[in-house]
């Protein structure tokens, strides 16, 4: 189930929205300023945020600029709400780093379509549904995984934590994020038990001379570099 997460100080449009998302099967977050949104994003990134232009303690642009300037919410899909129709607003917006624009008021058919096309382009799915990065090829309904063209022997939680990483590369997650994700939320397993089966996928990927690709961020957690996964030619000419 992808997250969303939208930040929109109008009460009306947000539960509207709030309402006809979850009934399209999204988990949804709302938060109502900036500051909240920032403190959400920052405890569990989602997989898509929906942004108002005018917030009572920043504006919309403002806010994408200073999330695109730092490493973890760089590719973050960001869809853009405003009452600001003009070209210029929506060129501004864009600019800023936004992903897509919708103009209010929302049409809800439009936003969901316009928040699949985000998620699909996000996810990086090829059309068999197998996710491709670099020298790792994830197959989620076969559950198989290819290292350099050779099968990878991995299974259960292992696979799932691939799975997420590769979803989101160069995205920091949390223990407690992936306890999340892997366990569910309110499950008693404990954040060490994270750390065991990082360890357990780390030495699978060195089996394949990948291990360097998961990579331990001091005091926030672990992420999956795409440039470690990518041949050495491809690093050498883009």
């Amino acid at each position: 189930m992808a997250q969303l997460l939208l930040i929109e100080d109008d009460h009306a449009i947000a539960r509207m929205l709030q309402t006809f998302l979850s009934a399209q099967g999204y988990q949804v977050r709302h938060c109502e300023d900036a500051t909240s949104g920032l403190i959400s994003l920052h405890d569990n990134p989602p997989d898509l945020l929906i942004l108002d232009w005018m917030l009572p303690d920043r504006s919309g642009p403002k806010l994408i600029r200073q999330l695109r300037g730092g490493e973890i919410f760089r590719d973050l899909p960001i869809l853009m709400l405003t009452a600001r129709a003009e070209e210029e607003n929506k060129i501004a917006g864009l600019e800023a780093g936004a992903d897509d624009y919708l103009t209010k008021p929302v049409s809800v058919k439009e936003l969901r379509a316009r928040v699949r096309a985000l998620l699909r382009r996000s996810q990086r799915l090829a059309p068999d549904n197998r996710l491709h990065l670099g020298r790792l090829i994830l197959d989620p309904e076969a559950r198989t995984v290819l290292a350099n063209g050779e099968p990878m022997a991995i299974s259960g939680k292992e696979f799932e934590l691939l799975q997420v990483f590769l979803q989101k590369p160069d995205r920091i997650f949390s223990r407690a994020q992936l306890l999340d994700r892997l366990w569910g939320h309110g499950s008693y397993v404990e954040e060490r038990t994270v750390d065991v089966h990082i360890m357990r996928l780390r030495k699978l990927l060195k089996q394949h001379g990948l291990s360097a690709a998961l990579k331990t961020v001091r005091g926030m957690g672990y992420r999956l570099e795409r440039s470690a996964l990518m041949p050495h030619d491809s690093i050498a000419n883009p």
